[in-house]
């Protein structure tokens, strides 16, 4: 399938224990080897401030340097009223800048999201499909996966369910064509 693609994982909801994170952790479980992936932190960001285009905190270039040196990028979101978390939105905004120098620029990317709620944070990711597509990330249009009642994906012990592992399989294969493809 050719050589090992490096992922950029970024996961927008902060909590410790949260869904996404787990899900960010059982696709990182059960990518195949021709993806190494690697959870990107981006709650010590500082927001997003045009002032610093010229004289950018550490915390700004140590994410844009680990962007770079990614193939792709994979992002895992909850949904905040409707829409994608403050986080994730602050880390695609401090990426993107200075202007012409996005980080983003043709990498081919995805986005899951997943949520305890019927709806499956449809609304964040279509927010941040928006914002990503008009960056030049070559977002997979399929299959769109936005995992409802994901709660229910993991057992008490916080170990994936048979069906969990079956959506997130499915997911992460389609991930990893795309992937090759670029």
């Amino acid at each position: 399938m050719g050589q090992t693609k490096q992922i950029a994982v970024i996961v927008g909801s902060l909590r410790k224990d949260s869904i996404n994170r787990k899900v960010a952790q059982g696709l990182i479980q059960l990518a195949p080897a021709s993806l190494s992936m690697e959870v990107i932190e981006i709650g010590h960001l500082p927001l997003y401030n045009q002032d610093y285009d010229d004289d950018s905190p550490e915390a700004y270039v140590e994410f844009r340097n680990k962007i770079t040196a990614s193939d792709a990028v994979l992002f895992v979101t909850p949904e905040h009223n409707r829409s994608m978390p403050a986080a994730m939105k602050n880390a695609v905004d401090i990426g993107s800048r200075p202007y012409g120098k996005s980080v983003w620029n043709a990498k081919p990317g995805a986005i899951i999201s997943a949520s305890p709620s019927l709806q499956g944070a449809y609304g964040a990711t279509q927010h941040l499909r928006q914002s990503v597509t008009c960056l030049n990330i070559y977002c997979m249009p399929n299959p769109e996966t936005y995992l409802s009642q994901a709660d229910k994906l993991f057992d008490p012990a916080n170990e994936m369910t048979e069906t969990g592992k079956a959506l997130l399989r499915r997911f992460i294969e389609a991930y990893a064509s795309w992937v090759q493809r670029f």
